[in-house]
Protein backbone atom coordinates (compact mmCIF):
# COMPACT_ATOMS: atom_id res chain seq x y z
CA UNK A 1 0.00 0.00 0.00
CA UNK A 2 0.81 3.57 -0.31
CA UNK A 3 2.75 5.60 2.47
CA UNK A 4 -0.02 7.20 4.08
CA UNK A 5 -1.90 4.54 4.50
CA UNK A 6 0.12 2.19 6.76
CA UNK A 7 0.94 5.52 8.68
CA UNK A 8 -2.40 5.67 9.56
CA UNK A 9 -3.11 1.99 10.12
CA UNK A 10 -0.22 2.44 12.71
CA UNK A 11 -1.67 4.89 14.75
CA UNK A 12 -5.36 3.39 14.73
CA UNK A 13 -3.38 0.70 15.88
CA UNK A 14 -1.63 2.38 18.83
CA UNK A 15 -4.89 3.83 19.46
CA UNK A 16 -7.31 0.82 19.30
CA UNK A 17 -5.84 0.45 22.95
CA UNK A 18 -2.59 -0.90 22.83
CA UNK A 19 -1.40 3.29 24.25
CA UNK A 20 -2.76 1.83 27.23
CA UNK A 21 -0.11 -0.61 27.58
CA UNK A 22 3.28 1.45 27.09
CA UNK A 23 4.00 5.46 26.25
CA UNK A 24 4.90 6.18 23.00
CA UNK A 25 2.67 3.02 22.16
CA UNK A 26 0.96 5.06 19.06
CA UNK A 27 4.13 6.53 17.90
CA UNK A 28 6.18 3.78 17.70
CA UNK A 29 3.26 1.79 16.07
CA UNK A 30 2.85 4.69 13.62
CA UNK A 31 6.28 4.87 12.63
CA UNK A 32 6.66 0.70 12.48
CA UNK A 33 3.89 0.58 10.49
CA UNK A 34 5.91 2.51 7.44
CA UNK A 35 9.42 1.19 8.66
CA UNK A 36 10.06 -1.39 6.17
CA UNK A 37 9.83 1.22 3.39
CA UNK A 38 13.17 2.13 4.44
CA UNK A 39 13.88 0.04 1.61
CA UNK A 40 13.78 3.11 -0.96
CA UNK A 41 17.05 4.30 0.35
CA UNK A 42 18.37 1.67 -2.07
CA UNK A 43 17.28 3.96 -5.14
CA UNK A 44 20.37 6.31 -4.28
CA UNK A 45 21.83 3.61 -5.61
CA UNK A 46 20.25 3.57 -9.35
CA UNK A 47 16.20 2.46 -9.98
CA UNK A 48 17.63 -1.39 -11.54
CA UNK A 49 19.00 -1.54 -7.90
CA UNK A 50 15.62 0.04 -5.95
CA UNK A 51 13.94 -1.94 -7.58
CA UNK A 52 16.20 -5.33 -6.83
CA UNK A 53 15.86 -4.48 -2.99
CA UNK A 54 11.96 -3.30 -2.59
CA UNK A 55 10.07 -5.08 -0.77
CA UNK A 56 13.34 -7.38 0.17
CA UNK A 57 14.66 -8.22 3.19
CA UNK A 58 13.05 -5.00 5.31
CA UNK A 59 9.47 -6.65 4.17
CA UNK A 60 10.13 -10.40 5.79
CA UNK A 61 9.59 -12.10 8.67
CA UNK A 62 13.12 -12.44 9.55
CA UNK A 63 13.76 -8.51 8.72
CA UNK A 64 10.57 -7.87 10.94
CA UNK A 65 12.17 -7.92 14.67
CA UNK A 66 15.19 -5.74 13.46
CA UNK A 67 12.66 -3.01 12.13
CA UNK A 68 10.93 -3.53 15.12
CA UNK A 69 13.99 -2.80 17.43
CA UNK A 70 15.07 -0.06 14.75
CA UNK A 71 11.73 1.58 15.65
CA UNK A 72 12.49 1.26 19.16
CA UNK A 73 15.89 2.75 19.20
CA UNK A 74 14.22 5.92 17.29
CA UNK A 75 11.79 6.13 19.92
CA UNK A 76 14.52 5.73 23.03
CA UNK A 77 16.58 8.38 21.31
CA UNK A 78 13.25 10.55 21.13
CA UNK A 79 12.14 9.72 24.58
CA UNK A 80 16.18 10.74 26.06
CA UNK A 81 16.46 13.80 24.25
CA UNK A 82 12.67 15.07 25.74
CA UNK A 83 13.76 13.81 29.47
CA UNK A 84 16.83 16.24 29.19
CA UNK A 85 14.62 19.31 27.84
CA UNK A 86 12.30 18.77 30.49
CA UNK A 87 15.03 18.42 33.27
CA UNK A 88 16.60 21.44 31.77
CA UNK A 89 13.17 23.09 32.18
CA UNK A 90 12.80 21.99 35.27
CA UNK A 91 10.35 19.28 34.56
CA UNK A 92 9.25 18.25 38.43
CA UNK A 93 6.47 20.10 37.53
CA UNK A 94 4.26 18.14 35.44
CA UNK A 95 0.01 18.31 34.95
CA UNK A 96 -2.15 15.99 36.27
CA UNK A 97 -3.00 14.18 33.63
CA UNK A 98 0.51 13.40 32.70
CA UNK A 99 0.70 11.54 35.84
CA UNK A 100 -1.83 9.19 34.21
CA UNK A 101 0.21 8.20 31.56
CA UNK A 102 1.52 4.84 31.60
CA UNK A 103 5.01 4.08 32.45
CA UNK A 104 7.92 3.50 29.57
CA UNK A 105 8.33 -0.49 29.01
CA UNK A 106 10.58 -1.23 26.30
CA UNK A 107 9.60 -4.60 26.19
CA UNK A 108 6.28 -3.67 24.99
CA UNK A 109 7.57 -0.92 22.75
CA UNK A 110 9.32 -3.58 21.16
CA UNK A 111 6.70 -6.10 20.99
CA UNK A 112 3.97 -3.48 19.26
CA UNK A 113 6.35 -2.12 16.81
CA UNK A 114 6.70 -5.71 15.90
CA UNK A 115 2.97 -5.83 15.50
CA UNK A 116 3.05 -2.91 13.25
CA UNK A 117 5.63 -3.90 11.24
CA UNK A 118 3.69 -7.06 10.54
CA UNK A 119 0.77 -4.89 9.81
CA UNK A 120 2.86 -3.43 7.12
CA UNK A 121 3.74 -6.79 5.42
CA UNK A 122 -0.15 -7.52 5.85
CA UNK A 123 -1.02 -4.63 3.61
CA UNK A 124 1.55 -5.18 0.77
CA UNK A 125 0.13 -9.15 0.49
CA UNK A 126 -3.07 -7.63 -0.44
CA UNK A 127 -2.09 -5.56 -3.57
CA UNK A 128 -0.99 -7.39 -6.62
CA UNK A 129 2.52 -6.22 -6.35
CA UNK A 130 3.32 -8.55 -3.73
CA UNK A 131 5.70 -9.44 -1.04
CA UNK A 132 8.10 -12.54 -0.06
CA UNK A 133 8.02 -13.00 3.97
CA UNK A 134 9.90 -15.59 3.81
CA UNK A 135 13.06 -14.66 1.77
CA UNK A 136 16.01 -15.56 1.83
CA UNK A 137 14.88 -18.45 2.71
CA UNK A 138 11.73 -18.54 0.11
CA UNK A 139 12.14 -16.39 -2.38
CA UNK A 140 8.38 -16.92 -4.04
CA UNK A 141 6.16 -13.95 -4.25
CA UNK A 142 2.99 -14.10 -2.46
CA UNK A 143 -0.07 -11.70 -3.47
CA UNK A 144 -3.69 -11.25 -2.51
CA UNK A 145 -4.85 -9.31 -5.28
CA UNK A 146 -7.50 -7.74 -3.38
CA UNK A 147 -6.94 -4.04 -2.61
CA UNK A 148 -4.86 -1.49 -4.84
CA UNK A 149 -2.40 -0.06 -3.95
CA UNK A 150 -4.14 3.05 -2.68
CA UNK A 151 -7.95 1.96 -1.48
CA UNK A 152 -9.87 5.28 -0.77
CA UNK A 153 -12.82 3.62 1.03
CA UNK A 154 -10.27 2.31 3.65
CA UNK A 155 -8.28 5.28 3.31
CA UNK A 156 -11.27 7.23 4.33
CA UNK A 157 -12.05 5.09 7.05
CA UNK A 158 -9.02 5.41 8.83
CA UNK A 159 -8.81 9.00 8.84
CA UNK A 160 -12.08 9.26 9.91
CA UNK A 161 -11.41 7.25 13.17
CA UNK A 162 -8.13 10.03 14.19
CA UNK A 163 -10.45 13.10 13.05
CA UNK A 164 -13.71 12.05 14.42
CA UNK A 165 -12.53 12.02 18.04
CA UNK A 166 -10.26 14.97 17.89
CA UNK A 167 -13.26 17.08 16.56
CA UNK A 168 -15.59 15.86 19.15
CA UNK A 169 -12.57 16.28 22.12
CA UNK A 170 -12.91 19.87 20.78
CA UNK A 171 -16.56 19.71 21.38
CA UNK A 172 -16.18 18.18 24.98
CA UNK A 173 -14.04 20.89 25.93
CA UNK A 174 -16.31 23.63 24.65
CA UNK A 175 -19.31 22.58 27.18
CA UNK A 176 -16.91 21.97 29.50
CA UNK A 177 -16.73 17.89 29.78
CA UNK A 178 -12.97 16.59 31.04
CA UNK A 179 -10.46 15.89 28.48
CA UNK A 180 -9.99 11.60 28.40
CA UNK A 181 -6.67 10.10 27.95
CA UNK A 182 -7.11 7.30 25.67
CA UNK A 183 -9.84 8.58 23.34
CA UNK A 184 -11.23 7.28 20.10
CA UNK A 185 -10.73 3.52 20.81
CA UNK A 186 -13.47 2.69 19.53
CA UNK A 187 -13.25 4.74 16.28
CA UNK A 188 -9.93 3.09 15.64
CA UNK A 189 -10.78 -0.46 16.58
CA UNK A 190 -13.90 0.13 14.03
CA UNK A 191 -11.76 1.46 11.29
CA UNK A 192 -9.57 -1.61 11.43
CA UNK A 193 -12.59 -3.93 11.61
CA UNK A 194 -14.07 -2.08 8.71
CA UNK A 195 -10.46 -2.95 6.73
CA UNK A 196 -10.70 -6.54 7.30
CA UNK A 197 -14.86 -6.73 6.32
CA UNK A 198 -13.81 -5.11 3.39
CA UNK A 199 -11.07 -7.30 2.41
CA UNK A 200 -12.98 -10.47 3.40
CA UNK A 201 -15.50 -8.84 0.67
CA UNK A 202 -13.03 -8.54 -1.77
CA UNK A 203 -11.77 -11.63 -1.46
CA UNK A 204 -15.10 -13.25 -2.64
CA UNK A 205 -15.41 -10.74 -5.23
CA UNK A 206 -11.91 -11.41 -6.21
CA UNK A 207 -12.73 -16.03 -6.10
CA UNK A 208 -15.76 -14.46 -8.97
CA UNK A 209 -13.49 -12.90 -11.01
CA UNK A 210 -11.32 -15.72 -11.08
CA UNK A 211 -13.82 -17.85 -12.46
CA UNK A 212 -15.37 -15.87 -14.69
CA UNK A 213 -11.90 -15.81 -16.04
CA UNK A 214 -11.61 -19.35 -16.04
CA UNK A 215 -14.97 -19.68 -18.15
CA UNK A 216 -13.88 -17.62 -21.27
CA UNK A 217 -12.52 -19.68 -24.48
CA UNK A 218 -8.92 -18.00 -25.72
CA UNK A 219 -8.71 -19.24 -29.19
CA UNK A 220 -9.23 -23.07 -28.03
CA UNK A 221 -5.85 -22.74 -26.34
CA UNK A 222 -5.84 -23.68 -22.66
CA UNK A 223 -4.54 -21.46 -19.99
CA UNK A 224 -1.60 -21.92 -18.14
CA UNK A 225 -1.85 -19.51 -15.87
CA UNK A 226 -4.51 -16.37 -14.96
CA UNK A 227 -4.55 -13.53 -12.34
CA UNK A 228 -7.05 -10.93 -11.51
CA UNK A 229 -6.82 -7.34 -9.90
CA UNK A 230 -8.42 -4.75 -8.08
CA UNK A 231 -9.56 -1.39 -9.46
CA UNK A 232 -9.90 0.93 -6.47
CA UNK A 233 -13.32 1.74 -4.75
CA UNK A 234 -15.43 -0.46 -6.57
CA UNK A 235 -15.32 -4.72 -5.53
CA UNK A 236 -17.15 -5.63 -8.32
CA UNK A 237 -14.48 -4.50 -10.70
CA UNK A 238 -11.50 -6.49 -12.05
CA UNK A 239 -8.36 -6.56 -14.26
CA UNK A 240 -7.62 -10.08 -15.15
CA UNK A 241 -4.80 -11.68 -17.52
CA UNK A 242 -4.71 -14.99 -18.73
CA UNK A 243 -1.64 -16.67 -20.32
CA UNK A 244 -1.62 -19.09 -23.05
CA UNK A 245 1.05 -20.61 -24.86
CA UNK A 246 1.06 -18.25 -27.91
CA UNK A 247 0.09 -14.58 -25.94
CA UNK A 248 -1.41 -13.41 -23.25
CA UNK A 249 -4.67 -12.03 -23.35
CA UNK A 250 -6.45 -9.19 -20.55
CA UNK A 251 -9.54 -8.01 -19.83
CA UNK A 252 -12.03 -5.95 -17.49
CA UNK A 253 -14.79 -8.14 -15.33
CA UNK A 254 -17.42 -6.74 -13.68
CA UNK A 255 -18.56 -9.64 -10.46
CA UNK A 256 -22.37 -8.12 -10.08
CA UNK A 257 -23.13 -8.22 -13.91
CA UNK A 258 -21.54 -10.64 -14.95
CA UNK A 259 -19.68 -8.83 -17.70
CA UNK A 260 -16.77 -9.74 -19.55
CA UNK A 261 -14.84 -7.12 -21.42
CA UNK A 262 -11.94 -7.80 -24.13
CA UNK A 263 -13.09 -6.70 -27.28
CA UNK A 264 -9.92 -5.21 -28.43
CA UNK A 265 -7.25 -6.77 -30.60
CA UNK A 266 -5.08 -4.92 -28.05
CA UNK A 267 -5.89 -7.31 -25.26
CA UNK A 268 -4.07 -9.79 -27.13
CA UNK A 269 0.10 -9.91 -26.69
CA UNK A 270 1.49 -12.19 -28.51
CA UNK A 271 4.70 -13.35 -27.47
CA UNK A 272 7.86 -12.74 -29.61
CA UNK A 273 10.20 -15.25 -30.55
CA UNK A 274 13.49 -15.69 -28.42
CA UNK A 275 15.97 -13.66 -30.47
CA UNK A 276 19.48 -13.27 -29.18
CA UNK A 277 19.02 -9.42 -28.23
CA UNK A 278 16.01 -10.80 -26.13
CA UNK A 279 17.98 -13.57 -24.33
CA UNK A 280 20.42 -11.20 -23.78
CA UNK A 281 18.82 -8.98 -22.01
CA UNK A 282 17.18 -11.52 -19.98
CA UNK A 283 20.43 -12.26 -18.83
CA UNK A 284 20.91 -8.27 -17.99
CA UNK A 285 20.96 -6.94 -14.12
CA UNK A 286 17.34 -5.93 -15.24
CA UNK A 287 16.29 -8.91 -16.61
CA UNK A 288 17.21 -10.92 -14.20
CA UNK A 289 15.37 -8.72 -11.33
CA UNK A 290 12.20 -8.34 -13.39
CA UNK A 291 12.17 -11.89 -14.29
CA UNK A 292 12.50 -12.86 -11.20
CA UNK A 293 9.40 -10.54 -9.79
CA UNK A 294 6.78 -10.64 -12.74
CA UNK A 295 4.12 -12.83 -13.25
CA UNK A 296 3.29 -12.01 -16.49
CA UNK A 297 6.48 -11.00 -17.55
CA UNK A 298 5.81 -9.51 -21.67
CA UNK A 299 9.14 -9.11 -23.57
CA UNK A 300 9.70 -7.47 -26.77
CA UNK A 301 11.94 -5.93 -28.75
CA UNK A 302 12.66 -2.77 -31.32
CA UNK A 303 15.59 -1.01 -32.83
CA UNK A 304 16.93 2.44 -34.47
CA UNK A 305 15.32 4.59 -31.84
CA UNK A 306 16.09 5.36 -28.20
CA UNK A 307 17.92 7.29 -26.03
CA UNK A 308 20.97 6.64 -28.10
CA UNK A 309 22.57 7.87 -31.33
CA UNK A 310 19.97 6.40 -34.40
CA UNK A 311 21.01 3.56 -35.31
CA UNK A 312 19.99 0.12 -37.13
CA UNK A 313 22.25 -2.03 -35.20
CA UNK A 314 21.09 -0.60 -31.39
CA UNK A 315 18.76 -2.93 -30.23
CA UNK A 316 15.76 -2.29 -27.37
CA UNK A 317 14.09 -4.67 -25.19
CA UNK A 318 11.26 -3.57 -23.33
CA UNK A 319 10.10 -5.43 -20.32
CA UNK A 320 6.62 -4.94 -19.17
CA UNK A 321 4.12 -7.07 -16.40
CA UNK A 322 0.56 -7.29 -17.55
CA UNK A 323 -1.01 -7.47 -14.26
CA UNK A 324 -0.10 -3.61 -14.64
CA UNK A 325 -1.61 -2.70 -18.25
CA UNK A 326 -5.11 -1.40 -16.88
CA UNK A 327 -5.86 1.95 -16.67
CA UNK A 328 -6.55 3.73 -13.32
CA UNK A 329 -5.62 6.87 -11.42
CA UNK A 330 -4.99 8.90 -14.61
CA UNK A 331 -2.15 5.87 -15.45
CA UNK A 332 -2.83 4.06 -18.66
CA UNK A 333 -1.33 0.78 -18.34
CA UNK A 334 -0.75 -0.06 -21.76
CA UNK A 335 1.50 3.61 -22.81
CA UNK A 336 2.76 4.38 -19.53
CA UNK A 337 4.27 1.05 -19.11
CA UNK A 338 4.17 1.67 -15.08
CA UNK A 339 6.39 -0.85 -13.57
CA UNK A 340 8.25 -2.03 -16.60
CA UNK A 341 11.72 -1.02 -17.68
CA UNK A 342 14.41 -0.97 -21.16
CA UNK A 343 17.41 -2.64 -21.91
CA UNK A 344 19.49 -1.00 -24.98
CA UNK A 345 21.79 -3.34 -26.70
CA UNK A 346 24.63 -1.90 -28.44
CA UNK A 347 25.74 -2.85 -31.66
CA UNK A 348 28.28 -4.96 -30.93
CA UNK A 349 25.19 -7.27 -29.17
CA UNK A 350 26.01 -6.20 -25.15
CA UNK A 351 24.32 -4.34 -22.75
CA UNK A 352 24.49 -0.27 -22.85
CA UNK A 353 22.25 0.99 -20.57
CA UNK A 354 19.16 -0.03 -17.93
CA UNK A 355 16.38 1.87 -17.32
CA UNK A 356 13.12 1.86 -15.56
CA UNK A 357 10.48 4.99 -14.76
CA UNK A 358 12.69 7.49 -16.79
CA UNK A 359 15.81 6.87 -14.65
CA UNK A 360 19.28 5.31 -16.10
CA UNK A 361 20.84 3.05 -14.07
CA UNK A 362 24.33 3.80 -14.02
Amino acid sequence: MEPVTHFLTGACLGRSGFNRTTAYATLAMTLAAEAPDLDVLWGFHGPVAAFEHHRGITHTFLGAPFMALLVTGGVWLWHRWRSRREERRGGAARNSSKLLLPPVRWGWIWFLALLADLSHLLLDWTNNYGVRPFFPFNPHWYAGNIYFIFEPVYFAALLAALIVPAILGLADREIGVRRQLFHGRGWAIFALCFGLVLGCWRWAEHERALHLLAQQNYQNEAPIKMSVSPYPVDPFRWFGVVETKDFYQTATMNTRTGEFASQDPEDIYYKQPQTQAILTAKESWLGRVFLDWSKFPYVNASSGFGTVPSDAHYTQVHFQDLRFAYNVLFINGRKDNPLGGTVTLGSNGKVDEMEMGGRMQK
